[in-house]
């Protein structure tokens, strides 16, 4: 599989209980925050549930 880098370019202030638990679950929380993973099924599905909190690289 190939690896992605993920960066949280937006706050969860106003998102729903579900986004944020599946922020935190990738390794984020905090604006800024990097964090390469695996890019498998898995990781796509919530990388596309927080799209638009996020910025994701292919690396």
């Amino acid at each position: 599989m190939s690896l992605v880098r993920i960066k949280q370019v937006r706050s969860t202030i106003k998102c729903t209980e579900k986004q944020k638990r599946t922020i935190e679950a990738l390794g984020l929380g905090k604006i800024n925050r990097t964090k390469e993973v695996e890019n498998t099924p898995q990781i796509a599905g919530m990388i596309q549930k927080v799209a638009h909190l996020v910025i994701v690289e292919n690396i």
